[in-house]
């Protein structure tokens, strides 16, 4: 954010800090906030251009804001793709992306342990207006492979996934996707740019859902797609214009904030989930522990390779428990034991938040799509915050104890 041009070969902590559209002319050092739905025109012919994507410049607050810009550029950057499209929450980016990507007749590959929304979305809503789609497990190339048709277009993942946190082969589905002449489209909200770059992988686009930790204290909702100028121009923009999709420069600015201090947040709350993660595994109460940092993940030197060495925030555990109504029972316990950390279902928050994703996040899909993507009824999923490591155990400890 300067006058003066940013040098070529800034690190991704000060992209994270400086990178933003110019400075007004009052020279301000916190980026400003554009709370405008439209904007004055220097002159008809200008007007004219600028509506026609002749010339550059503002013209309604569907198409572009200041503020929304600069969030989209210090994303991209971070990304390290050439654009980013800023959209009003995560799941209306996956919107964006089938709508602008997909017609009736076109098929979509994409993870069984993928978020719920999404599945749905997919499997239910694009159904309907004649789009064709084949779930497969999210950690088996072979079934990736299979699932590709002649008229498959898009592979999707999410890595890690949640709540299980099962990592793909992103490098290994890129050539799979780009084989068949298809996309690889990746979700990358857990791992965030601070632990991998899917387009480094061979990835096309990759989705976020801003509200999680690029916001990283809970505050807004927001999502993007980065990819490609002309994936963001040619596919994206017009959809986004037509659709209304739009992020508010409130949501921007707050996000863009957020990525300010991305680096740190993600490699503490890394830090503090993996020696949770530690802890629980040994506890008599707890049957099993996901968490990629873990040497008993079992795709733990794949995203060792893929994370930066990192595991990530997030992780989830199953109490034991004879069958699914007695874990249910007493994951319910657990949860309504906790007095410092939060029951709630958003994640990447300071806070560490705790959730039952069988009743919440997969709540709407059907017993056997939960059992396929290995979602129990004792399954517990934790987003680490910042808390002290000491005061998360023995807020855990109140309803492990007593089971």
């Amino acid at each position: 954010m300067s006058q003066r041009p940013l040098p070529d070969d800034l690190h991704l902590e000060t992209l994270a800090v400086h990178l933003a559209a110019e400075r007004s002319q009052y020279g301000e050092n916190s980026e400003a906030l554009y709370l405008t739905s439209g904007y004055v025109q220097p002159s008809a012919q200008s007007s004219a251009r600028r509506f026609s994507g002749e010339e550059e410049g503002y013209t309604y607050g569907r198409s572009g804001n200041p503020t929304v810009s600069s969030f989209e550029m210090r994303l991209a950057a971070l990304e390290g793709t050439e654009a980013a499209l800023a959209t009003s929450s995560g799941m209306s980016a996956v919107m964006l992306m089938l709508f602008s990507l997909l017609k009736a007749g076109d098929h979509v590959v994409y993870s069984q342990s993928m978020f719920g929304s999404t599945l749905k979305l997919i499997g239910s809503e694009f159904a309907r207006f004649g789009v064709e789609s084949t779930v497969v497990s999210q950690t088996d190339l072979d079934a990736w492979k299979a699932a590709i048709r002649p008229n498959t277009q898009i592979l999707f993942a999410e890595t890690p996934t949640n709540p299980l946190t099962e990592v793909c082969d992103i490098a290994a589905l890129a050539d799979l996707a780009h084989n068949a002449g298809a996309l690889l489209a990746v979700d990358n909200c857990f791992a965030t740019p601070i632990l991998q770059r899917p387009v480094e992988m061979g990835a096309d686009i990759v989705m976020h859902s801003g509200t999680k930790y690029l916001d990283g204290q809970g505050r807004v909702m927001a999502g993007a797609l980065c990819a490609s100028e002309k994936f963001v121009k040619e596919k994206f923009l017009p959809v986004m214009k037509n659709g209304g999709m739009v992020l508010s420069p409130f949501n921007a600015w707050v996000v863009l904030k957020g990525l300010e201090t991305l680096d740190i947040r993600m490699r503490a709350q890394s830090a503090r989930a993996h020696d949770l993660a530690l802890w629980l595994e040994q506890h008599p109460a707890v049957a099993c522990v996901y968490y990629p940092g873990l040497l008993s993940h079992l795709q733990h030197e794949l995203s060792m390779k893929q994370m930066s060495g990192l595991g990530g925030a997030v992780l989830s555990f199953d109490v034991k428990a004879a069958d699914p109504q007695v874990a249910r029972t007493r994951a319910f316990h657990l949860l309504d034991s906790l007095r410092t950390l939060s029951l709630c279902t958003n994640l990447g928050d300071t806070k560490t938040l705790l959730t039952h994703p069988a009743s919440t996040s997969h709540g709407k899909l059907s017993e056997d799509q939960r059992q396929a993507a290995g979602i129990g009824q004792g399954l517990i999923r934790v987003a680490v915050g910042l808390e002290h490591l000491d005061d998360m155990k023995a807020d855990l400890l109140r309803g492990l104890e007593t089971l």
